[in-house]
């Protein structure tokens, strides 16, 4: 694809990430927070059956030759550090990285704040003050290095690890078995927990919330989409964000690989139009500042995940949206580390006393 190609489908597909981001309600924090604040699973079953819908469909276009899995490096003690300081900072932040950018959108200044503070951290994090934080925690050698496979197995584009290639198996088998289990999981719990949404079907896409196995089925559909037009790339937010403050700074447009407009900022620039989009046709956009306790909050949660995105390698959509459905090793350690980040950071907020 050409440069302008390039740019034109990222925002194209941004544009529609962020509509279903915002009538999904779509959230990790909220996801994973809720279920141990209220006990409310509605959100996390909404990942799940994005996660599984992408799961299926990244391997069915690896097995016909349209992409290659490309899970990210195995950097274990990364993953663990950079997983659970993400975790913290979204909870403080109120949004996680695809919340907090959608909720810009909406037009909560809070959200603002924290995505201001999500670039800062990452670009100190990449470049500046804490780079050798990095470099530490993914060294080319010594007990930190990446793990890596001699054998990736069938589908792999790199040596890094999956579940499939770690135990010796067909990719599919696993793919079966969780997909399985989720998706039986996922239509035992929904019978009589919601009720059908009244009016037409402009006042059901455009007026009402989606219900969450609408909401996590487009996910997917985008995430493969995403995954096929942009072949090496799944869908991600934080890159995106980093690359715009940087191209602010410097000046010079982000790129990718050789040359090409790097898509990802063009995607979260895409996500806050289409956010925007359907917030002002649901009558639900308009500019909230929370006081300046709370911002000063969402600014630290958005520096911590700024920081935990660049050295566990990716945010939560990296991991737990687009690399868990590749069976990434580095993914399942990383988001697991998010989740319990956030439980510990809801925990101490919320529920402590």
């Amino acid at each position: 694809m050409t440069d302008t190609s390039l740019m034109l489908a990222g925002l194209v597909v941004g544009i529609i990430f962020g509509f279903v981001l915002q009538r999904g309600r779509f959230c990790m924090n909220s996801a994973f927070r809720d279920i141990v604040l209220m006990k409310e699973y509605t959100l996390l079953k909404a990942v799940a059956m994005a996660i599984v819908v992408q799961m299926i469909g990244f391997h069915l276009m690896a097995t016909m030759g349209y992409i290659q899995l490309y899970p990210k490096t195995f950097y274990w003690g990364a993953m663990i550090f950079g997983g659970f300081i993400f975790g913290i900072g979204m909870v403080l932040a109120a949004g996680c990285a695809s919340g907090t950018t959608y909720r810009v959108g909406e037009g909560m200044v809070g959200s603002f704040v924290a995505l201001l503070g999500f670039m800062i951290g990452g670009l100190v994090t990449k470049g500046g003050a804490l780079k050798d934080l990095t470099l530490y925690l993914q060294p080319t050698e010594g007990a930190l290095k990446a793990i890596t496979t001699e054998n990736a197995g069938p589908y792999v584009g790199n040596a890094n690890l999956t579940l499939a290639n770690v135990f010796g198996l067909d990719p599919w088998i696993l793919v079966v078995i969780i997909a399985g289990v989720v998706l039986a999981v996922l239509v035992w719990k929904r019978g009589g927990e919601e009720t059908k949404a009244e009016g037409t079907l402009y006042e059901k896409i455009f007026k009402t919330g989606w219900n969450w196995w609408i909401t996590g089925i487009i996910v997917g559909i985008i995430g493969i989409i995403a995954f096929y037009t942009f072949q090496n790339y799944a869908l991600g937010i934080s890159g995106g964000w980093f690359g715009f403050l940087n191209a602010l700074i410097t000046g010079e447009l982000p790129r990718l690989g050789s040359g090409m407009l790097n898509w990802f900022t063009f995607l979260v620039i895409g996500v806050v139009i289409g956010a925007a989009v359907a917030a002002v046709i649901a009558g639900e956009f308009k500019f909230r500042a929370p006081d300046a306790k709370r911002l000063l909050q969402q600014f630290v949660g958005g520096v911590l995940m700024g920081i935990g995105a660049v050295v566990g390698t990716a945010c939560n959509i990296g991991h737990i949206l687009s690399g868990v459905p590749q069976l990434a090793l580095s993914s399942i350690l990383g988001g697991a580390f998010i989740i319990l980040g956030c439980w510990v950071a809801a925990y101490i907020m919320f529920m402590r006393g």
